[in-house]
């Protein structure tokens, strides 16, 4: 214990540290996969963002669609991804293993599913811009095409991540009930 005369206590050399009590090595697993999951949730949160806001700008007619092409047919079963972060950021302050089960499934169906069908409608498009160099949608000036790639990219990891930290989650969450039944 540190005091003001110095850094240790007088009387002790600083090796008498093995009684005290640590905090189980599944607690801190835990408290790790959590933040990098929150990370993670945010990040889906942005991309959702950006496409919800390419659909209500191409659905309400905001700007022109020379500026912002209309979205793609995966776009809109899309949407529904944000209900597994919901029920992923509702699972990590009291550890409920049911909301976090249901997270990881809904995002696999409601996040990677539209991801992989979305990668099948645009490759026509993506393999037209690749041989011919043309493209007839844009966003912005870019490519909607190369535009579109680029997010399914990133999300195709964010969500990959997400499932893989949750299953590690779910684990630590199992190791630590285990312990709690033994004792």
């Amino acid at each position: 214990m540190a005091s003001r005369a110095g850094p240790r206590a007088s009387g002790t050399d600083g090796s008498d540290f093995q009684h005290r009590e640590r905090v189980a090595s599944h607690y801190q697993m835990s408290v790790a996969l959590k933040s990098e999951i929150r990370k993670l949730n945010i990040v889906h949160v942005l991309i959702w963002m950006l496409i919800a806001a390419q659909v209500v700008v191409s659905q309400l007619g905001l700007v022109s669609h020379r500026l912002v092409a209309s979205p793609y047919q995966w776009e809109y079963p899309y949407l529904l991804s944000i209900a597994p972060t919901a029920f992923s950021f509702l699972a990590l302050p009291r550890n409920h293993i049911s909301y976090l089960v249901i997270s990881m499934i809904s995002g696999g169906l409601f996040c990677v599913s539209p991801l992989i069908y979305g990668s099948m409608e645009m490759f026509p498009m993506a393999q037209q811009l690749y041989r011919h160099g043309k493209a007839y949608r844009f966003i912005f000036g870019f490519s909607a095409v190369s535009v579109m790639y680029l997010v399914i990219v990133v999300a195709v990891q964010v969500h990959g991540w997400q499932i893989y930290y949750s299953k590690k989650l779910l684990d630590q969450w199992f190791t630590g009930t285990q312990e709690k039944k033994k004792k």
